[in-house]
């Protein structure tokens, strides 16, 4: 069969990382999880206290950034890493997340994630997810997946997941950070979130993790022998 790229668009907490990392173990594929460099980057701004309107200040401050994917037999997946350190954990931060849509909507560093973004996908068997990975990063991978789900049932995912880190977040937090996240993503001047043309959708809202992986796999295997 032969080795095609997989890319996986949506809106926050839809599930896009979690069948993108199960897809790339099924498929022994390389998974690249777009979202965290977004994070990664945002960590560094904020870390840095990096004047987003500022051309001059955004140009060295992403030069002064180096990203990397190494996995982790702790957790059988693959970290990123943000200048040798270890940023899996810290990029989940509610203070990222409030960020996070804003830092990634910024012309530069969409032009430096994604230059990586492609040359990481110059052998194929890949899978990466993110908002604009079928529309820019790769419009001419053979399968595009659209992920969807209820509003509703996001902001339960995206809660039950941070409550775990922060016992103090309320639902009420989760839900405005998502509407303020998909308006950002819709509506950013450089690769807005959209649907590909040719892209399948799969609305996740009322099936499990195995239940989607079984009908991303069959797309995918449909595409690997044509």
């Amino acid at each position: 069969m032969q080795r095609i790229i997989i890319t996986l668009d949506g809106y926050s907490s839809c599930g896009k990382s979690t069948l993108a990392r199960q897809l790339a173990n099924e498929l022994n594929y390389v998974f690249i999880d777009s979202g965290a460099m977004y994070r990664a980057i945002t960590l560094y701004f904020l870390r840095q206290h990096v004047d987003r309107n500022s051309a001059k200040a955004i140009h060295e401050a992403l030069g002064e950034i180096t990203l990397d994917f190494r996995y982790n037999p702790h957790n059988c997946q693959s970290d990123i890493f943000l200048n040798d350190e270890n940023a899996e954990a810290l990029i989940r931060d509610m203070l990222v997340s409030e960020n996070v849509s804003e830092v990634a909507a910024l012309k530069e560093v969409r032009e430096f994630a994604v230059a990586q973004q492609q040359k990481m996908g110059e052998k194929k068997g890949l899978v990466m997810d993110g908002r604009d990975i079928g529309t820019t990063v790769f419009p001419q991978a053979e399968l595009k997946i659209f992920v969807t789900a209820d509003p509703a049932v996001r902001v339960a995912r995206r809660f039950k997941e941070l409550f775990e880190r922060n016992p103090n977040i309320t639902i009420e937090e989760v839900k405005r950070n998502l509407e303020m996240r998909d308006y950002i993503d819709s509506n950013r001047e450089f690769s807005p979130l959209r649907k590909a043309d040719d892209a399948v959708i799969l609305d996740n809202t009322n099936l499990t993790k195995e239940e989607q992986l079984t009908i991303a796999l069959e797309w995918a295997r449909e595409k690997q022998s044509n």
